[in-house]
Formats: structure tokens, C-alpha cells, sequence
């Protein structure tokens, strides 16, 4: 099993939230999820990512890639990797 942390959309339409989850990647986008590592809301101009980055950091070194856009967010929240 191949897990990786990535976003899932949450919200009303045209009012994005996201979670940021670890995951199987076999799993769509939307569906069940391993664990909630943090939130990004792209509405706010400030505090818009909150990461707990011990859980972070705990998948990572179990192995999980990030996505693009959650790397991007890792280190926005200063999260090392």
C-alpha cells in the first residue's frame, strides 16, 4: 500500500476547504483516508494552512510522498522535510 498526503475538498460550491489527509493512493480523491494531518483554506489571507507536523513529520518518515500542492503547504507552514 502506497500512501501518500494529499487534499481532499470539503465546503460548499465556490466556497473551497480542504483537509490534508494521508491516504492510500488507490483511494479517490473524496474517499476514506488514513488520517486528518491539518486544513488549508485558500480564502483566507491569513493562517490559511494549519499542519500538526508531528503527524507530518510521523508519515513522512513512514514513507508517504506528498503531493505537489501539499509540499507546497508543508513548507508554508514550515514543516521540514
Amino acid at each position: 500500500m502506497a500512501v501518500v498526503i494529499r487534499l481532499t475538498r470539503r465546503g460548499a460550491k465556490k466556497k473551497p476547504f480542504y483537509r490534508v489527509v494521508a491516504t492510500d493512493s488507490r483511494s479517490p480523491r473524496d474517499g476514506k483516508f488514513l488520517e486528518i494531518i491539518g486544513t488549508y483554506d485558500p480564502l483566507k489571507t491569513e493562517d490559511a494552512v494549519k499542519i500538526d507536523a508531528e503527524k507530518a513529520q510521523s508519515w513522512i518518515q513512514k514513507g508517504a510522498k506528498p503531493s505537489r500542492t501539499v509540499a507546497t503547504l508543508l513548507k508554508q507552514a514550515g514543516v521540514g522535510q
